[in-house]
């Protein structure tokens, strides 16, 4: 379950009729007034266990849907965000884990699941699709959600220094040899809670909304090697990095590469890791052509964590408004939707 969400999974049996999709930095009044109309939130996620159908989903299933939906790859990446091939190896290597007798194939239940990820179609709708009620829809997306999760985060690792520095574009050798690693936050958006304390903790200045916020740190050559929890919008980039535990992969001698908001020289100094960052202005002094050129070159490097981020934002449950019930999966999701394990 997310850090500092304890208190958001408390909508756990609202019907789902669509919560739409808005610009990255949505008007606060408009969000607003859509969120807080029962009709538009979502299904729960948080109490599912299995994939059981009830009495209602008696239909005979003949043929498995993902056989006719996904033809070519240009068909897989529009509904699942990989490559055919690539999905039909997901599908061998989760075929096993699946528990329960369902009307659905577990082929047709995975790409429901991961048209839900990358769509995020509404429940109801992918019930109608794969011809379900909207109570299986869920359950079935909450089991795979937790099973690949489980499948796919040995995927995500830490590379040892050598292969970092074989991998390293030319232009961090160039000017950043050192580095190990270049973090980033960023924040989706969040459907507005009921509870005040638990609005107040995801309410994001930046974005004037409710957000959930995340830690993404990638390796010079762009691979993600690290994503936190989620926390709330209103959260501190120092606090995120200190309680994360992405600390414990930094060795003494590491840089870290990160935006200006990351106040966290202190916190690398106590581990001998130096921290780069873009230089700005202090008591309204100019910065010194040296200064501008070093930050210039700094951004030209950073952009590598800014394109990690808008992959996994491919999928759009994470550009999109996250109901507030979907919070204890947000982890999850993340995970899954790394780009980099799905298509390695």
């Amino acid at each position: 379950m997310c850090p500092v969400f304890t208190a958001t999974a408390e909508v756990t049996d609202q019907e789902d009729e669509g919560i739409p999709e808005v610009p990255q930095q949505p008007s606060h009044s408009t969000v607003s007034s859509q969120l807080e109309d029962p009709s538009l939130w979502d299904h729960s996620y948080g109490e599912q266990q299995g994939v059981e159908e009830t009495a209602e989903d008696a239909t005979t299933q003949t043929e498995d849907f993902s056989y006719s939906m996904l033809q070519s790859d240009a068909d897989s990446f529009l509904y699942t965000g990989v490559s055919l091939e690539t999905f039909n190896s997901l599908v061998s290597t989760l075929e096993g884990f699946a528990e329960r007798a369902s009307v659905l194939s577990v082929r047709d239940q995975i790409l429901m699941t991961l048209i839900k990820l990358k769509l995020n179609r509404v429940l109801g709708d992918l019930g109608r699709q794969f011809h379900v009620t909207q109570s299986a829809a869920s359950k079935v997306i909450s089991f795979w959600i937790d099973k690949m999760e489980e499948v796919l985060r040995p995927l995500i690792i830490w590379l040892p220094n050598e292969t970092i520095k074989a991998t390293m574009p030319t232009a961090f050798k160039r000017f950043f040899p050192n580095t190990t690693c270049v973090i980033d936050c960023s924040e989706s958006l969040l459907q507005k809670a009921k509870n005040l304390d638990s609005r107040g903790e995801s309410y994001s200045h930046y974005y004037s909304h409710n957000t959930i916020k995340y830690l993404v740190v990638v390796a010079p050559c762009g691979l993600i090697m690290f994503i936190s929890s989620g926390y709330g919008g209103r959260t501190s980039d120092k606090f995120i990095t200190m309680n994360s535990g992405i600390l414990d992969y930094l060795r003494p001698g590491d840089e870290v590469m990160a935006d200006r908001g990351f106040l966290i020289r202190d916190l690398l100094f106590e581990r001998r890791v130096k921290l780069v960052l873009p230089a700005f202005t202090r008591g309204g002094s100019q910065l010194t052509e040296e200064q501008v050129t070093a930050t210039r070159r700094i951004a030209n490097v950073r952009i590598h964590v800014e394109r990690a981020i808008r992959r996994l934002k491919v999928y759009k449950i994470l550009s999109h408004v996250i109901p507030i019930n979907m919070t204890p999966k947000i982890e999850k999701i993340l995970r899954i939707c790394d780009p980099s394990q799905l298509k390695g």
